[in-house]
Order: structure tokens, then sequence, then C-alpha cells
């Protein structure tokens, strides 16, 4: 048996066990090839951040990778480059998720939210994924890049599509990446023609104006910053408000004091985070992880999940704690990669939950199981049902004169 099966359905307590019995574990990966995962806090830290540990492609011996295959157009992306590359494009998108930038967006997304909650109605059941947790972040990313809003559902279907496949479809995946590359050389066209003030129009400007990204790249990175600026932050509203309704002494103890909203917001993603695993690493040579030698070309995955529950770096890990120190912790990433839309996806997720509960102080979770996506990139719930009923006067919770938190104070 595979030491990492389970993972999916029981991650923590497969984690447990294999971050007990030895820091790098030799598995099957998803693809069915074999990969390297290292699961101990200090190990994933250091290994993403060490340059040894390449990004790209070329490095992957032959053989011992078949990840999904983008075209050219879509693969030439954050996800797959290293330094020199990799630097150019980042500080070229980076202006778009300052602090600064951050800010002025949140007025906008608590608008967003507010619509969307007053769309459910005074009372009743709904799926928090699909009426919330879902179009709250699909409208952000696509307001940013400047994506028509008749678009937008498009969008839902081919992401998901390429990140939670159904084994019932599965050609769904390929379809969706023809259907996104046609939709983007279409909509960049459209933007060179007219352009608007908008991320895709800035970034345009720069691809042809100074010439500092070729086509593919220009098209990649638009690829990605969807993919990512939805993913993540679904996948945050969506186990951040499991996580609190989960453990109703944490969720009375911030209705009691709304300061603790940031702090919230940050442990319930080292808890329960947006991914398993990190993006694949593969060594450009013999590189040591943990004590364990790990051959040059080899797969290498990252449990950022497995980082997270360590004891050795967070005390009583399995226990959802809005007071611990959170300092840290590794669930958007760490070093050069990390999570470059990290300060817009918590600023939705706290102004998220903020209008969540001040909207509905009787919130809790409906009868039903709970089902998981069926991916180790993704983690995130298929569904969340919950039962609402709204209150008539908001409490404090994200109002006006409650503390809030801008981007430059949430802790990193």
């Amino acid at each position: 048996m595979d030491p990492a099966d389970g993972l999916i359905d029981q991650p923590y307590d497969v984690y447990r066990r294999l971050r007990e019995d030895a820091p790098v574990h030799r598995i099957t990966g998803p693809d069915g090839t074999p990969a390297w995962l290292v699961t101990r806090y200090e190990d994933v830290r250091e290994a993403l951040a060490d340059p040894r540990l390449s990004l790209d492609k070329k490095h992957a011996t032959a053989g011992t990778y078949k990840g999904f295959a983008l075209p050219p157009a879509l693969d030439a992306n954050l996800l797959n480059m290293d330094p020199p590359d990799h630097t150019r494009i980042r500080h070229l998108v980076g202006r778009a998720f300052t602090p600064r930038r951050v800010q002025d967006l949140r007025g906008p997304i608590r608008r967003t939210a507010d619509e969307l909650l007053a769309a459910l109605g005074p009372h009743g059941t709904t799926d928090l994924v699909a009426s919330y947790a879902a179009p709250l972040p699909i409208t952000v990313i696509c307001d940013l890049l400047g994506i028509p809003e008749h678009h937008r559902f498009d969008f839902r279907i081919w992401t998901d599509a390429l990140l939670a496949p159904d084994p019932a479809r599965p050609d769904a995946g390929r379809e969706a990446v023809v259907a996104m590359l046609g939709f983007f050389t279409r909509l960049l066209a459209d933007k060179r023609r007219e352009p608007a003030d908008d991320l895709l129009s800035d970034l345009i400007a720069v691809r042809d104006e100074g010439d500092r990204l070729s086509e593919d790249e220009l098209m990649s990175l638009a690829f990605l910053i969807l993919i990512a600026g939805y993913e993540n932050t679904v996948q945050l509203i969506g186990n951040a408000v499991l996580a609190l309704l989960s453990h109703p002494g944490q969720l009375a103890a911030l209705r009691e004091e709304p300061a603790l909203l940031p702090a919230a917001v940050e442990e319930a993603a080292r808890y329960e985070g947006p991914a398993l695993l990190g993006i694949r690493r593969f060594p450009v040579e013999d590189v040591t992880i943990g004590g364990v030698t790990v051959p040059a070309g080899e797969t290498v995955w990252v449990s950022l999940s497995a980082a997270n529950r360590d004891p050795a770096r967070f005390p009583g890990p399995d226990r959802l704690d809005l007071t611990r120190d959170t300092g840290g912790h590794l669930a958007l990433g760490h070093g050069i990669h990390y999570c470059l839309g990290a300060p817009l996806a918590r600023a939705e997720t706290e102004i998220a939950l903020a209008a969540l509960l001040e909207r509905f102080p009787d919130l809790a979770l409906a009868e039903g199981t709970l089902r998981w996506r069926p991916s180790l990139r993704a983690r995130g719930l298929v569904t969340l049902p919950v039962t609402y009923a709204i209150r008539a006067e908001p409490d404090t919770i994200g109002a006006p004169g409650a503390a809030q938190c801008t981007d430059s104070h949430l802790p990193r």
C-alpha cells in the first residue's frame, strides 16, 4: 500500500503518521509516477526556499513526471518558472496586489459580499460554496482583470474542470483548456483594440510597448491570475466557515471580540489551508532533505498542510485556536514563490466572514455528509450546506467603528 493512501479523505491522520515515521517518503504521485513527499515543518519551509529545487519541468528526469500538459500559450506561467524569468514577470504583475491596491478594493468586495448574501433571502438553507464562497472571488478577480460579467459563469465551470476533474468526464479538463485558450485569445485582441482601466490592459501595454512579456507569457499570466485568484480564495472562505462552524466556542469568541477577525483568517488558513501540497519541484542536483538524498530530476512534493499541523512548530496543531501565534504558517507558501495574490485572498476572506457573521447570527451546518474535492492540490469542499436566518440589526463584526484590518496589518 502506498504510504500516502487516504490523503484526500483523511489527510491529517495520514500526515501525522508520515511525520512520525520519517521526514521524507517515497510515494506514488497523482499522475501515477513516483515522487518524494516532505511533511515536517522545518524541512518543508527550507525546501520551499531552496533554489536547487526548480519549478521548471525541463529539469525533470524523462519519465518521472507526467503532469497535466497545458499548451505553450498557457504553460509559460510563474508556477513553471525560476529566476530570472520568474523575477521579471512577478515584478510586472506585483503592483496589482500591493497593500494599497488591495485596500482600495475592500469597499467593492464588501458590496459584492452584501449583494450575494442579500440574494439568499431572510432565512433558509443554501450551499454556501455555490451561493457565496465561489461567486465572490470570481467576481473580484474578473473585475480586476477586466473580464465581462457574462463570461464569469463559464470560468467557474472551466476552473472546476481543471482543479477537480470529474472521473465520469475524462476529457472535461482538456476541453476547458481549449475553451479558455480561445477565450483569452479573443479577449486580449479586444483589449488591444479598446484598452480599459484593468489589469489585462496594463499587462498588454507592458507587452506591446516595453516588449518585456512574450505573447505566451502574457496569455499564461492572465490564465494563472484567474485560476489562482479564484481557487485559493474559494477554498480559504469555505474552509474558514467550516472550521468556525465546527468549533462553536471559537466562533462565539469571534462574535464577542471582532478584533480577532484577522487572526481567525490566519488560523483557519493554518488549520485547513487551500492546498494539501505545494507546487511540485525538481532538484537540479542531488539534494538532501531531512537526511534523505533525493536524486536530481525526480519529483518532490512539499506538504503545506502537513507542515501546518506539525506539533514541533504549532503546539496542539489539530485544535482551532484564534489566539494562537500563527506566524510562519505555510498555507500560502514561502520564499520567492509565495502566493502573489495572498494580500487579496486574505482581504476577501476577512470581508466574506465579516459580512456573513453579521447578517446571519444563527448560521449553522445543515445535516449531511461533507465531501472534499478529489484533488491533492485544491483542498476545498464540493458543497457546504448551511442553515441561516437574518439579523434585524447587524452586530459589530466588520461594521464601522469595529477593529478593521488592512493588508499591512495581517500577519505573514
